[in-house]
């Protein structure tokens, strides 16, 4: 069996679980921890996840984040700026992005409600200019079911590292292995 069947089997016994209505917001987010090696497999069995999430009576819901660096740069004022100098984009710039990140999801995750299991995708697009660990804090409390974030990495204990690369942050969300 894959890994990513096996990821799946784990999540599937998660949904098993009963929900608790009456839980803070990282309480309602799941780490789903696999290989970064297996990015690509799992972007590729991603509807493996949505079939099995409705097989046990909740809804589905996937939101990509991938790409949208490039829209919020592709259309800002002082893109040209930014890629001719990139070093200006420290300067507040990614702030004003992770603002406008965090906004567009609260208003995606509107659609939801408290059956639907939100998959987050596109993580390692984050890698060098924003720490997931702030955007899942920043629309953790939005959730109105649960927030599945595919996440390529590692965790030990409730240290989680994106990609290997970062020392890594302390979250309380459920971990998926």
């Amino acid at each position: 069996m894959s890994a990513i069947d096996e990821a799946c089997e784990a999540y599937e016994r998660h949904l098993h679980e009963p929900w608790a209505t009456h839980v803070s917001g990282p309480e309602r987010v799941w780490m789903l921890v696999y290989r970064p090696a297996d990015e690509r497999r799992l972007l590729h069995r991603l509807p493996m996840f949505e079939t099995t999430t409705i097989a046990q009576g909740k809804k589905w819901m996937q939101l990509d984040i991938s790409g949208r660096f490039e829209d919020w740069l592709n259309n800002h004022e002082y893109r040209d700026e930014y890629l001719a100098d990139p070093e200006l984009l420290q300067h507040g710039a990614l702030d004003e992005f992770a603002e406008r990140l965090c906004d567009g999801l609260r208003t995606e995750l509107q659609a939801a409600d408290d059956q639907t299991v939100v998959g987050l995708i596109g993580a390692p697009s984050l890698f060098g200019m924003l720490r997931l660990s702030s955007v899942i804090s920043a629309i953790a409390g939005d959730v109105p079911g649960r927030l599945l974030v595919f996440f390529p990495g590692t965790r030990h204990d409730n240290n989680y590292r994106l990609l290997d690369g970062y020392d890594g942050w302390n979250y309380l969300a459920v971990p998926i292995n």
